[in-house]
């Protein structure tokens, strides 16, 4: 199957925790990075997820919002730190390209926020994901 997502990152379940609807995934990335994701129990079961099974993170590009350092007293569960490859500014739309251990993220963000942050290649930056809008597929 192929799919639009460009931010398709590998790594392993290290823990479920579920819920009456919902629960909440514990992934370790690849690069070694702790992620949660949040998805319906429903999912979780008919995918048979548990600690050890292999998994693809898939977060939309649109959904990966970026800063120039950590932020505490926030809500996201994803922090993820990196550095920018690559930034392609349109009109409005910029696509800024992150390494992170293990992988790489696209992130959709206005040209205006590339400006506001001063994102070129070489610049460190948090990688903010809500764990809600992290998707999970197995091999």
């Amino acid at each position: 199957m192929s799919l639009s997502i460009r931010n398709q990152i590998p790594g392993t379940v290290t823990g479920i925790t579920p819920g009456a609807v919902m629960a909440t995934v514990k992934v370790r990335l690849n690069g070694g990075q702790d992620i949660t994701a949040a998805i319906t129990l429903e999912s979780a079961e008919e995918l048979g997820l548990a600690a050890g099974t292999a998994v693809r993170a898939l977060v939309k590009s649109t959904e990966v919002s970026l800063a120039t350092a950590p932020v505490e007293g926030l809500s996201i569960r994803n922090q993820l730190p990196g550095t920018v490859t690559d930034v392609a500014t349109g009109g409005a739309m910029a696509s800024v390209k992150i390494a992170v251990d293990g992988g790489e993220l696209t992130s959709a963000i206005t040209k205006d926020a590339v400006t506001d942050l001063d994102l070129t290649a070489g610049t460190p930056v948090v990688a903010l994901i809500k764990s809600t809008e992290i998707s999970l597929a197995t091999a």
